[in-house]
């Protein structure tokens, strides 16, 4: 038995032995266990040779069974080879007969079909002779269950009638034309009871009849004329006939053989008749009375009937769609767009006038001429080259001229014009309409605006010299900053994507371009101006406030002060300056603002010192000074001006130092790489400079 290994087979058959399983042990016998051995293997060779017979036996058997197969498999060969004979012989029987069929039966039909010529002929003359007779006998033309059957035969005898000649047979047509009309209009009357029935079967029945008759059309006119009795009882005509076309679109395909030209003509007939009545209603009230309105209703009623459109776009309407609902919202709307940017640049024009106009009756203000021409040109030359104030200056007291609220105003009037114009306008008139009203918000937000309250605000800025003024042109900065950014989100957000691809882009950036540069020069011009100002407000508190012997006093061990009142009231006015130029402007416009206004406080401060003399004790109280000025600049966060008041503190240094150590201070790390002249006129400035000794040191 499998699996056999001869190994372990031994080992069993020793076990099994008596005296062989305890190798080398005292029950060990050999002899034994060799007989055992003998004994098993001739049992094993008796074994084998018995199967070794059985095996030959089965072999032949097997060969014997073999060769009786194959005589019975080709016996089977030769039985289908027979079959497949007799096969080929009725497979060719049955084509000859089937060919012999259709042959007969194309005889038949070559003989039927004159037959039923002839038959249909016959009935035709027999009806025709009923028309000559002129009385009709035939239960089909009597029988109004029969519409149908009279139909087709008086549809024929009209064809026939057509073609006989009228002199002689006049009569007889127009009996025939007569009871033509009569079956039509039966027709058509039941195919309208059957609608107001909701009998789509019926329906079907009678247009598919009517199909070859010439009032066929006025079938279809009846049925749109039906279905739109009752469907536009609501306010909304747009939705009311969306509806009416879903409706229409699932059932014309049941009754009419041609659905799609059926349907076509329901949506023309919609366009033509309801919606365009509607329209001129919406419209024509306020064409000539209210422009605000007229635009409105003219967005509102265009963008609904492009959204019905992209509905209708959904049903079969026949190859181009597109064309013929383009055309159909064209034939409504083409007398209201011919002229609509016109209407829409005058109705900007004058609602932004009017917002203007509105704001400065708020603020009691009458706007004054800017001018132009030679003159104005020539002193706006003059202004920008050098900076003075050319005519008087005016009080605008603390008003800017510029509202946040008129500039949302406007921009908001312009973006619905821009959205108008893009709905509105012929694709090829877009830029050009939209560059039209971008130039209308240049002229009223830009010009009329903003470079107004520029020009009153420069206006406004008092003299360098002038005492106590209010400073109010950096407010006219901060909000006109503020309007730049509005300007240009709508520049970004609404203009350029109607101009993106167009030439026009290129002449809106420079437009663009020009009137932000025009602007920025005047906004420079009023901070320069004011900076000046602001320069002059110190020089007059340092004027005021500043005494001699605030650095020369008389009592030299009795100084309780520890910085001059001049110097707290400068600080305190500077750094309320600084906190307004960070309130007015953002990014590098702060720093560069800053740092123009530390260099021009440093330049003040130092010369303001050397209009002085100092004893040992003034010079204490002067580096006490500068120590706080520079605590002050330290607010700017400008580098420069904070290194520019350290060099001015150490070199006020000089005015303390003893004279043994002059040139030690002289040639420390930050008064090492100045003028010599520029130390020595601050070690000029010591009472004790006429000293021998000092002279000497510092030579």
């Amino acid at each position: 038995q499998e699996p056999f290994v001869a190994d372990e087979y031994i080992e069993r058959l020793a076990w099994r032995t008596p005296g062989g399983g305890s190798r080398g042990g005292e029950a060990f016998d050999p002899k034994r266990l060799l007989e055992e051995f003998v004994n098993h293997i001739q049992e094993l060779q008796v074994m084998d040779e018995r199967i070794q017979r059985k095996v030959e036996k089965l072999e032949q058997q097997c060969q014997k069974e073999a060769k009786e197969f194959a005589k019975k498999v080709q016996e089977l060969q030769k039985s289908n080879q027979v079959a497949f004979q007799h096969f080929q012989e009725l497979d060719e029987h049955i084509s000859y007969v089937a060919t012999k069929v259709c042959h007969l039966g194309d005889q038949l039909e070559g003989v039927n079909t004159p037959r039923q010529r002839a038959v249909e002929a016959q009935k035709l003359m027999k009806y025709f002779n009923e028309f000559l007779d002129g009385e009709l006998k035939s239960d089909v033309f009597t029988n109004s269950e029969k519409i149908k059957e009279a139909a087709d035969i008086i549809q024929k005898l009209h064809l026939i009638a057509q073609e006989l000649p009228f002199d002689r047979f006049s009569e007889v047509k127009s009996k025939i034309a007569s009871k033509y009309h009569d079956l039509e209009c039966q027709l058509i009357q039941e195919f309208t009871s059957a609608q107001r029935r909701g009998e789509i079967s019926r329906m079907r029945e009678v247009a598919a009849v009517l199909l070859h008759f010439k009032g066929y059309s006025h079938c279809v006119d009846v049925y749109i004329k039906q279905c739109q009795e009752g469907a536009f009882l609501r306010n909304d005509v747009f939705e009311d006939a969306a509806i009416l076309c879903q409706r229409v679109n699932k059932q014309v395909g049941e009754i009419f053989s041609n659905p799609e030209t059926v349907l076509a003509k329901l949506i023309q007939n919609i366009f033509e008749v309801k919606l365009q009545s509607y329209v001129k209603d919406q419209l024509e009230e306020h064409r000539k009375s209210d422009a605000e309105q007229y635009l409105k209703n003219l967005y509102d009623l265009y963008t609904r009937t492009t959204n019905l459109s992209s509905k209708l776009m959904e049903f079969n309407l026949g190859t181009d769609k597109q064309t013929f609902l383009s055309k159909l919202i064209k034939a409504i709307f083409i007398s209201y767009l011919e002229n609509y940017i016109e209407v829409e640049i005058g109705y900007l024009k004058s609602r932004s006038a009017m917002i203007l106009q509105r704001y400065y009756d708020s603020k009691n203000h009458q706007k004054r001429s800017i001018g132009t021409g030679g003159i104005q040109d020539l002193k706006e030359r003059l202004r920008q080259r050098t900076n003075l104030p050319l005519g008087p200056s005016i009080d605008t007291h603390g008003e800017t001229f510029l509202s946040q609220e008129v500039v949302v105003n406007l921009l908001q009037e312009t973006k619905q014009a821009f959205e108008r114009c893009h709905r509105l306008s012929d694709p090829s008139d877009l830029p050009k309409n939209a560059f039209r009203i971008f130039s209308m918000l240049v002229e009223f937000l830009c010009t009329e605006h903003i470079d107004y309250a520029l020009e009153t605000g420069l206006a406004g800025i008092p003299s360098s010299d002038s005492k106590n003024a209010n400073l109010y042109f950096l407010d006219v900065v901060h909000q006109a900053n503020t309007i730049f950014h509005l300007f240009d989100k709508q520049f970004n957000d609404h203009l350029m994507p109607l101009i993106s691809s167009s030439p026009k882009l290129s002449e809106c950036l420079q437009k663009k371009k020009d009137i932000i540069e025009q602007m920025e020069v005047k906004l420079d011009m009023g901070i320069d101006r004011t900076l000046n100002c602001m320069i002059g407000q110190m020089k007059h508190i340092l004027a005021a406030e500043q005494k001699k012997t605030d650095f020369k006093p008389e009592d030299e061990n009795n100084v309780l002060i520890q910085y001059t009142n001049a110097c707290v009231k400068v600080c305190g006015y500077v750094r309320k300056q600084v906190e307004k130029i960070r309130n007015s402007m953002d990014g590098k416009n702060v720093d560069t603002v800053l740092m123009e206004l530390g260099v021009r406080f440093h330049r003040l401060i130092y010369e303001h010192l050397q209009q002085y003399s100092y004893s040992c004790m003034g010079g204490m109280l002067a580096i006490c000074d500068v120590a706080e000025y520079r605590k002050c600049a330290k607010d700017f966060k400008i580098a420069l001006v904070l290194q520019l008041f350290d060099t001015l503190h150490a070199l006020c240094n000089l005015l303390v130092v003893a004279p043994d150590n002059l040139k030690q201070v002289c040639s420390g790390e930050q008064l090492a790489n100045l003028d010599k002249n520029i130390l020595h006129s601050f070690v000029q400035l010591r009472v004790d400079y006429r000293s021998a000794r000092l002279a000497r040191h510092f030579s």
